[in-house]
């Protein structure tokens, strides 16, 4: 087995200045190294020629399995031009800039596909009208037309473990409601009614999520520890500790699926 790419380098927003929630992360998401091994080996399998990342952030996926497929060209697009930075950045140096392009835009009505492999990892809201409420089932009629027959998309998508009391929807985010998820089985069924065959069913295990979530504040923790009275920190002390609090109120509650999913005829 190869050894891991090295983290992003995304500690610092500037000198002095807090580092940003998720520097350091690999993924911006609960995925390990070894489900992102097992993923990028099945997804390689198909030998996609063309493989498009929705809500790409910096890529990190998309780049494994361009690195696994000789040949394969990629686009990654995102709204987070920080984000589309690094990725260019890790593609240039792991010798994929001339396969692999970043375009900072809207995946809403996108005319970027059809592709081969489509990813859309944690990043629905990217397929869907801002003014309107989340819906997977939009979510999953785009990533439909986006592939190509014969293709696979890999989709990371929320869902309820278990239906949230009003007292855990009231420890998670602002607004939290038991609408703005489905239970696992309701998610497959509508990825079914949309034209697919869930070809593999998995989801983040516990210590995926906690080393994502404390991942994604630790660099940013420590800038707090280290400079308690910056100008920075009540505002960065306030936004962290909101992100920690709602985790904490989700954690035994919200999933991540991924869903590895074939289009049918």
């Amino acid at each position: 087995m190869q050894d891991a790419p090295p983290a992003p380098d995304v500690s610092t927003d500037g000198e002095g200045l807090p580092p940003r929630l998720s520097a350091g992360l690999t993924f911006h998401g609960p995925l390990s190294e070894a489900r992102a091994e097992r993923i990028v080996a099945r997804l390689a399998a198909a030998s996609p020629g063309t493989v498009l990342d929705i809500g790409c952030g910096w890529g990190e996926l998309l780049l494994r399995l361009c690195a696994a497929v000789p040949g394969a060209k990629g686009l990654g697009i995102d709204i987070n031009g920080d984000d589309l930075a690094l990725g260019r950045r890790l593609a240039a140096a792991r010798g994929l800039a001339e396969r692999v392009e970043y375009a900072e835009e809207s995946g809403v009505a996108t005319t970027r596909g059809p592709a081969d492999t489509v990813l859309c990892l944690g990043s629905g809201q990217a397929l869907c009208d801002p003014d309107a409420p989340y819906d997977p089932a939009v979510v999953l009629r785009e990533l439909r037309r986006l592939v190509r027959p014969g293709g696979r998309v890999l989709l990371g998508e929320g869902f309820w473990q278990h239906t949230p009391t009003e007292a855990e929807l009231a420890r998670m985010w602002p607004g939290a409601s038991a609408d703005d998820h489905l239970t696992l089985e309701a998610l497959v069924d509508l990825a079914i009614e949309a034209g697919f065959r869930p070809a593999w069913i998995e989801t983040a295990s516990r210590e995926e999520w906690e080393e994502f979530e404390s991942g994604y504040r630790h660099a940013t923790e420590l800038w707090l520890a280290a400079h308690p009275d910056h100008p920075l920190a009540a505002e960065t002390r306030a936004r962290v500790d909101r992100q920690r609090s709602a985790w904490l109120g989700y954690r035994s509650v919200l999933g991540i699926a991924y869903l590895t999913l074939v289009p049918v005829g």
